[in-house]
């Protein structure tokens, strides 16, 4: 029995990845803020699935919480065979309405925690010749959409990057690329939804079902679902002076800055 560990896992697209790999018979690292919450969906997904549900309390943007994730990442005697950097979330505003405070906060959560604990993780299944890591960006990181959409771009060359450096070893990454997802995302943010189309709405657990096939077929990226596809070949061939435009009024409209 393998084990993985999910950050943001009580809420969401992480969520979902918890109960998938439970209902796999995956042993579990449960990583978010909320002690209570952690605690109570491990004794939800042991008692329905029978797994081991191990709870681990880490804020990533503090030193502190990332430094106890990456510890947890690189134990031996008690190996991590799945990474998923799920961790994140969206400011409200536009550039120079957000703080300073939040913007940097964004870069430490989506930037240097999956940086640090991507390393974490596939220094240890690089040893043992096995693993996978899933760093969750988003179709945001193809259209120029302020600190959001660019901290989710790096996400995507990063572990693009990364994938072809570890090639042969054993070791899979993959970026997933997720549109709107039906989570408490937006609620957090305070960002209103009733004007998002039904249309661009996912299922948080087909998208990980999706997810882990595009994973075990060794995809570096992962967008799961033909609409968005659709509309990512779309903005590869705008012009991105036009496509600066369309994503500025969309993105205040709809997403996150």
């Amino acid at each position: 029995m393998t084990t993985a560990l999910i950050t943001g896992s009580t809420a969401g697209i992480g969520a979902a990845f918890a109960r998938r790999l439970a209902a796999d018979g995956h042993d579990l690292v449960l990583v978010a803020r909320d002690t209570k919450r952690l605690t109570d969906q491990a004794t939800e997904l042991h008692d329905r699935h029978g797994i081991e549900a191990e709870v681990l309390t880490a804020d990533l943007s503090t030193e502190a919480g990332i430094e106890a994730v990456a510890a947890r990442l690189g134990d031996r005697r008690s190996p991590v065979d799945l990474l998923i950097n799920n961790a994140g979330f969206g400011n409200k505003g536009r550039f120079l309405e957000v703080s300073m405070a939040d913007e940097l906060t964004m870069l430490k959560v989506h930037v240097e925690a999956v940086l640090r604990l991507t390393a974490a993780a596939t220094a240890a299944m690089r040893e043992r010749g096995r693993g996978g890591v899933v760093n969750v960006a988003s179709v945001a990181a193809f259209v120029p959409r302020g600190t959001y959409g660019a901290s989710k771009a790096w996400v995507v060359q990063f572990t693009q990057g990364a994938a072809r450096d570890l090639a042969g070893s054993g070791v899979r990454l993959m970026a997933l690329c997720p549109g709107f997802v039906r989570t408490e995302f937006h609620q957090r943010a305070g960002m209103g939804t009733d004007n998002i189309p039904n249309w661009m709405w996912l299922d948080a657990d087909k998208l990980v079902a999706a997810a882990l096939a595009d994973l075990a077929r060794g995809k570096p990226l992962s967008i799961p679902d033909p609409r968005y596809k659709a509309l990512m070949g779309l903005v590869k061939v705008t012009p991105r002076g036009l496509l600066g435009g369309v994503t500025s009024k969309t993105g205040r409209k709809y997403g996150p800055q």
